[in-house]
């Protein structure tokens, strides 16, 4: 299992360099030139060539691609982005509380997302066909199909401005998490509680489960067998779950002005503050390498079989 381990986390480090290798080449897919926007952030009036070329000698933005790529590749090795070109901060200071922020609020989701997911997919798949299965399908598709946009927005309506129960926006205390945390939790759900339920459904017509139950078994013992099984098959939609996540709070965020990564990526993108763009992307594509890896690893440790061959 150690060999295995070390092999899947070895075979991830080409991915990464290519993926850094593309983040890189961002910048340059811009009609703008870097130099050009930073002089513009720092509200410079007239842009002239000779001020664009010594902008770019000063932060060496003149040298050959390959170098200046290496460069930035180890720096961002050692947490160093760069500074950013509207505030003039070093990019892992923004960056750092808001993928704080963000990863609070995902693992709070995501937390729901699997205890719902798991509790909805068992009691769907043991009343199959019945009106509680049905029930529970139908709704979940209806929430699910709800764009989040609308639903936050709806949301904020009804329990903030016509009850006053919770907050509107930010992160002040642990009711701030509520209403984000249930947008999200609606939204993806539904699409885990059906997989559960699937393989609940094709788990329940195997051998093992006639066997138990003409030995016996109690019925719940039975189900707790079924959901070991079938829960295998879904770790790695689980663990792809964090990441992803991650990566699309973007709408939500900006909804309920929570002070995270996807705030900050909107704010970048219209400033065209590139080193805090490529640091975002870079980010979470590490962390959707990490967490595949992780769920590889994890399936490869219940089911000796996938290490065949590695």
């Amino acid at each position: 299992m150690i060999s295995y381990i070390i092999k899947r986390s070895l075979l991830s480090i080409p991915l990464l360099v290519i993926i850094s290798f593309l983040t890189f080449g961002l910048n340059h897919l811009s009609p703008l030139d870097p130099a050009e926007v930073i002089l513009h952030a720092q509200g410079v009036p007239t842009i002239t060539d000779e001020l664009i070329a010594e902008t770019k000698a000063a932060l060496g933005m003149d040298r050959p691609f390959l170098i200046r790529y290496l460069h930035w590749l180890v720096s961002c090795l050692q947490l160093d982005f760069g500074n950013s070109y509207v505030t003039g901060k070093t990019v892992w200071s923004l960056l750092a509380p808001a993928f704080l922020n963000t990863l609070k609020l995902t693992l709070v989701s995501a937390a729901a997302i699997i205890a719902l997911s798991i509790g909805l997919g068992v009691i769907s798949a043991r009343r199959e066909g019945k009106m509680t299965d049905k029930s529970i399908r139908g709704v979940s598709f209806f929430l699910t199909s709800m764009p989040p946009y609308w639903l936050a927005a709806l949301m904020v309506w009804y329990f903030s401005v016509q009850l006053d129960l919770l907050p509107t926006s930010g992160m002040d205390s642990y009711e701030s998490y509520i209403l984000p945390v249930i947008v999200i939790t609606i939204s993806y759900t539904g699409i885990y509680f059906r997989m559960i339920r699937s393989s609940m459904l094709s788990n329940m017509n195997e051998d093992y489960v006639l066997y138990g139950r003409a030995s016996g078994l109690p019925e719940q013992k039975i189900t707790l067998h079924i959901l070991r099984n079938s829960l295998q098959v879904a770790i790695s939609v689980f663990c792809m779950a964090i990441p992803i996540i991650l990566g699309s709070t973007v709408v939500v965020e900006n909804i309920f002005a929570w002070p995270g990564l996807g705030t900050l990526s909107v704010k970048s993108i219209l400033s065209r503050d590139f080193p805090i763009i490529q640091a975002y992307v870079l980010v979470l594509a590490i962390a959707f390498v990490l967490f595949n890896t992780v769920s590889d690893i994890m399936n490869a440790a219940m089911n000796p079989k996938l290490r065949k061959g590695h």
